[in-house]
């Protein structure tokens, strides 16, 4: 408990704070519910089938804005540093690194669909 010239009126005592929220809050599911439990392996349904034809049309159409983006990503940042740091060639290895990740992003996708 303080006490001397800086105490206040009622410091130290144990005050709780007005509540807001109800005391109680129960959530209940009807047994004759149709949820079934999350999946934790989405891949486990199409363990067995081959994945829909347009699914996989899709996610290989993604590397057709995968490699322009990533190349030009990396030439953006090559040309700012280039700017930056007062050089003529770090546009280059910008360029070079966009490359890279474009195929790394391929060699992925491939590893994921060969799964």
């Amino acid at each position: 408990m303080a006490t001397g010239a800086f105490a206040r009126p009622g410091q130290g005592e144990a005050r709780s704070a007005p509540s807001m929220l109800p005391k109680s809050v129960e959530f209940t599911v009807p047994a004759s519910s149709n949820m079934s439990p999350a999946d934790p392996d989405p891949d486990s349904k199409n363990s067995g089938q081959k994945e829909n034809f347009w699914v996989q049309a899709a996610r290989y159409s993604q590397l057709a804005f995968v490699f322009p983006a990533a190349l030009v990503v990396g030439w953006l940042a090559g040309a700012a540093l280039d700017r930056w740091l007062h050089t003529t060639w770090l546009y280059l290895a910008g360029i070079l690194l966009g490359i890279a990740a474009g195929f790394i992003e391929l060699i992925r996708t491939v590893m994921r669909d060969s799964k």
